[in-house]
């Protein structure tokens, strides 16, 4: 099974996700569930956690289709104490919020060393970051973004990705969400059949297949190896509609959301059948 959707509003509170997401025909959804831009948001209600939950149940949508986003701001591996301390704060906040909505998947990016630390030590930084919000979160599971390497951002290569989680104590607790787009701009050519097949191979010998959450479907303005992230809808950016083709009917891929972050949501629907239409 292939859980196909996209990145919804929350606009007016937590619970409109669901409903926003069955709109467009999805079976499958990706939310914020606090302010992204805010380091102090307001709390979750009891009320909005009990109308998600049972908006969530109405409309079909269980653990394994969700997939949380955390906010912009964090920075896991951020090379300065108090930048540091800050992001874990954050973060934690954002894993209690997932427990309390009974969401399983929180994805989110890796961090940036900001010119100031080695890559490895940022990724060490990371992984202490996860280690420190698994010990005090049950039951969500820290799911790590690979980023097209822009600016001084670490998680551009699968070697960076498996550092973090072979330092992550509850390794049943830590996944990844592969970006298509920033796989690309990160140097990864998908474009053609050999080298899709080369760079999953490439993913399970380094990270391995039990750790993919959730992928995020998103075409690219950019080049390959061009380290910038401009996310384009699918087919009309330099990944073309093969690529997405082939991910839908991979048989190694069932069981995990599959989430649109296109540039315009009203053309989410039409995307989402497109998709649809590559399994039959």
């Amino acid at each position: 099974m292939k859980y196909i959707g996209a990145h919804v509003s929350t606009a007016g509170g937590v619970d409109t996700a669901p409903r926003n997401a069955h709109a467009i025909g999805a079976d499958a959804f990706a939310l914020f569930t606090r302010n992204q831009r805010q380091w102090n948001p307001k709390p979750l209600t009891a009320a909005s956690i009990t109308a998600f939950r049972e908006a969530c149940s109405k409309l079909g949508f269980g653990p394994a289709q969700i997939l949380a986003h955390d906010g912009y701001l964090i920075n896991l591996g951020h090379p300065d104490d108090e930048g540091l301390m800050r992001s874990r704060a954050a973060f934690l906040d954002e894993m209690k919020r997932c427990a309390n909505l009974g969401i399983r998947f929180l994805n989110f990016h890796p961090g940036s060393h900001l010119g100031k630390i080695s890559e490895e030590e940022c990724l060490s930084r990371i992984a202490a970051s996860v280690n420190l919000a698994l010990e005090q979160v049950a039951g969500v599971t820290a799911v790590i973004e690979n980023t097209a390497g822009q600016g001084s951002n670490v998680g551009y290569r699968f070697e960076h990705l498996a550092a973090i989680i072979s330092q992550v104590t509850r390794k049943e607790r830590v996944g990844v969400c592969l970006d298509t787009a920033h796989a690309f701009a990160s140097g990864y050519d998908i474009t053609s059949e050999a080298g899709y097949e080369a760079m999953w191979e490439e993913f399970d010998h380094i990270i391995g297949f039990r750790y993919l959450c959730g992928m995020h479907l998103n075409d690219t303005k950019k080049g390959l190896g061009s380290r910038v992230d401009r996310h384009e809808h699918l087919g009309d950016g330099l990944l073309g509609l093969k690529v997405f083709e082939r991910i839908m009917r991979d048989p190694r891929l069932e069981g995990i959301p599959f989430i649109l972050e296109t540039p315009d949501e009203t053309r989410w629907a039409e995307e989402i059948n497109l998709l649809r239409s590559f399994l039959s």
